[in-house]
């Protein structure tokens, strides 16, 4: 555990690293259906598809690289990885500004899912500063810096977006240029020589670092858990703005804003509400209440007829934002210091199965239901077998994971002193 002073330094600049890349993300999604439109010259359902293939690509990279990333960053440690997945995403960013055909935007997202994987070494990182006490807190800044992100990057996204399709893109690249820099300058180093440990190729690739987390005794199920959470939360990147142009005919700016009140939500329970659900509920019981919600508020999307439902389904549902930070809390707490970078390596890769499925999945049905062809016109067809997987995900929770004990705790020390697997 580093000194306090550099633990709150570490927390800090992780978070804005994170926000300025949600930030530069969000910026980008009010004005996808319109750029994919006006580069391919495509209807909005066909826009749906092409934008499918581009979040296809990126999660396929995330899915091969992010056990690479998290392993490295256990070997040489956190700031480096994390300065390079940054470097990277500014590159992405400015492609995607001047791309000139759908080829060179599909190259863009290539880059982008590879510099993506730096969310396993943000939460590694955020592990390594942590304690027993402050863990699920900690984890908690993920969330607001989303949140926050989501609430600020699509609102100047759909201002942007009104001098061109291109122009957030550009700024996204200056925002990711701005966060390498404020990093170099600050961020510092949080894993110990100690706890450092031998780069293996066989734990470096997607299914060993998946195989590795076989011993440690409940990941498994948190991690089914985790897969089937993120399979139904996956929908909003995949057809958000689509839905919304189809169904309720917003603009970019409208779009924009309506995934601001999602972020800001967001934000507000993970500040405010998630620190004392943990104190009062435990983290448990924390994560039953948030994915209760989530699976709640898929299923108020698909039936959100006009466009002011939505902002409703927002609010009554916005505790959705308490299942994530417990989960990753009660995983962190069965794996010891030296493999956390491959914890979260191994759950970003969990994240990437389901984002490589997902944007194919959702988009064809929204395509489906939404095309000359449709059986019948529902364009929250997705949202609901979103709900479904949700619900799946909480039954698994309830079923099969336990909650912590202190001798679990104990076991991850005793692993550490011995070398671990």
């Amino acid at each position: 555990m580093i000194d306090p002073a550099r633990a709150r330094r570490g927390l800090a600049l992780v978070f804005t690293t994170l926000l300025l890349d949600v930030i530069g993300f969000g910026i980008i999604m009010p004005v996808l259906p319109a750029y994919l439109q006006e580069l391919s010259g495509v209807s909005v359902s066909e826009a749906a598809i092409e934008g499918g293939w581009l979040f296809f690509v990126y999660a396929a990279m995330q899915f091969f690289f992010a056990p690479l990333i998290g392993n490295l960053s256990d070997r040489f440690g956190r700031r480096p990885v994390l300065l390079a997945s940054v470097f990277t995403f500014a590159i992405d960013n400015l492609i995607c500004a001047v791309a000139w055909s759908y080829s060179m935007l599909f190259i863009g997202r290539v880059l982008a899912g590879i510099s993506g994987a730096s969310y396993s070494t943000a939460s590694a990182l955020i592990a390594d500063v942590s304690t027993d006490e402050n863990r699920s807190k900690n984890f908690g800044l993920l969330g607001i810096a989303f949140g926050v992100g989501f609430i600020i990057g699509p609102v100047l996204g759909g201002l942007l977006g009104q001098f061109g399709p291109r122009v957030p893109f550009y700024f996204a690249a200056a925002l990711a240029f701005a966060n390498f820099v404020i990093g170099w300058f600050l961020l510092p180093e949080t894993l110990d020589e100690k706890h450092r440990r031998r780069f293996e190729w066989r734990r470096a690739n997607p299914l060993g670092a998946l195989q590795q987390m076989r011993h440690y005794p409940g990941i498994g199920w948190i991690g089914l858990v985790f897969f089937l959470m993120t399979l139904g939360h996956m929908v909003y990147p995949a057809v958000w703005a689509f839905v919304g142009t189809y169904r309720y005919g917003w603009s970019e700016q409208q779009i924009g804003l309506s995934l601001g009140a999602y972020g800001l939500c967001g934000a507000i329970v993970m500040g405010l509400v998630l620190p004392r659900a943990v104190r009062r509920f435990g983290e448990w019981r924390t994560a039953m209440i948030g994915l209760a919600f989530t699976a709640f508020s898929a299923f108020g999307y698909a039936f959100a007829a006009q466009g002011w439902v939505v902002y409703a389904v927002i609010v009554a549902g916005c505790l959705e934002a308490l299942a994530d930070p417990p989960l990753r809390s009660l995983a962190a707490a069965k794996v010891p210091p030296s493999a956390q970078g491959e914890l979260q390596g191994a759950m970003t890769s969990i994240f990437s199965i389901t984002s490589i499925i997902t944007p194919i999945l959702y988009t064809a049905i929204f395509s489906w239901f939404t095309g000359p062809t449709a059986p019948v016109a529902f364009s929250g067809a997705s949202y609901v077998l979103a709900g479904v997987f949700l619900v799946l995900s909480l039954l698994v929770f309830a079923a099969k994971v336990a909650k912590p004990s202190p001798r679990e705790v104990e076991r991850m020390h005793s692993a550490e002193a011995a070398g671990g697997p």
